[in-house]
């Protein structure tokens, strides 16, 4: 399940008279130097300023798991986690994961189970597989459902999005 960050409270100033400050991030692989507003999420930041929209942004509130990425190893939800407190940190979205052209493991097995159906919450459920698979490659259906609780799919699609994470850590151990 997607940790929240603590993250510090900007009292008594403007959101939009706040100062810009430069954080020095890791995203999928490659650094920035970003100048931000302390009121930015991260979500904002990886969609706005780096253009990465394959994470996406969706309840605004922590509660669909839409904008799962990858912060130092963990999922994180980047719509609660102000981009001020990544400095430092490195970070992987949905682009991160294919290699010179080819998918990685879990989108070749979301594409071949169908885990995707409108498509919506893919990325926030593969990179909350992602972060289950780096952490324990054989999970069982249960862990699956245990580490994804935190995502939501508008169509139900859950039993194919599990198969889906099955097939993956077969790939990834050379089956299938």
């Amino acid at each position: 399940m997607c940790e929240n960050l603590q993250y510090p409270v900007n009292k008594g100033v403007e959101a939009s008279t706040a100062q810009s400050m430069a954080i020095n991030i890791i995203v999928n692989g490659d650094p920035y130097e970003i100048q931000i507003k302390p009121h930015w999420t991260l979500v904002y930041v990886i969609r706005e300023k780096l253009n990465l929209i394959g994470t996406k942004e969706h309840c605004d509130e922590g509660a669909c798991g839409m904008c799962t990425v990858i912060v130092d190893g963990k999922p994180i939800l980047s719509c609660m986690t102000l981009a001020a407190t990544m400095d430092g940190k490195s970070i992987t979205t949905i682009e991160g994961l294919a290699e010179n052209g080819k998918l990685h493991p879990l989108q070749e097995a979301w594409v071949e189970e169908h885990g995707a159906q409108c498509g919506y919450c893919t990325p926030g459920m593969i990179m909350s597989a992602k972060a289950l698979l780096d952490k324990n490659p054989e999970p069982n259906t249960m862990e699956i459902k245990e580490a994804m609780g935190g995502n939501i799919c508008r169509c139900g699609n859950y039993e194919f999005i599990i198969n889906s994470v099955h097939t993956a850590a077969k790939m990834m151990k050379g089956g299938k």
